[in-house]
């Protein structure tokens, strides 16, 4: 991936979606903010994400389900999930499916910057 690294956020609770791309911007990355999973897949911001940061629990389409759709579309970018509701079970089950991190809400800009720099990291090393 060449270019700016922009981060998009893709969490339906608003009030949570706008203070974790908050967060990104204050942390110097370009983000990009989506209502819910379709809106996101839709977007042409999806050509120029090289990480997401998706909650899990969403209506119609889930974290997991998102990241079902972007493998099948042979999209590798990393995401890092980020859930309220965080159980070991949903933990296991979202680094087997290739979760580049797994983040309890609420969490600090110092750990979202990591995981930002670690995923962005194994992006770069695809390209």
């Amino acid at each position: 991936m060449q270019g700016i690294s922009v981060v998009s956020v893709v969490d339906d609770d608003q009030s949570s979606r706008i203070g974790i791309t908050k967060l990104v911007r204050s942390l110097g990355f370009p983000a990009r903010e989506f209502a819910s999973a379709r809106a996101f897949l839709q977007s042409p911001d999806l050509a120029n994400t090289s990480c997401v940061i998706s909650d899990i629990q969403m209506p119609e389409m889930d974290g997991f389900q998102l990241l079902d759709d972007l493998r099948g579309r042979g999209n590798n970018t990393p995401i890092i999930f980020v859930t309220a509701f965080p159980s070991e079970k949903i933990r296991a089950q979202a680094l087997a499916r290739g979760a580049a991190h797994f983040l309890i809400k609420p969490f600090d800009g110092n750990t979202l910057e990591q995981c930002i720099t670690a995923a962005l990291k194994k992006c770069n090393k695809r390209a």
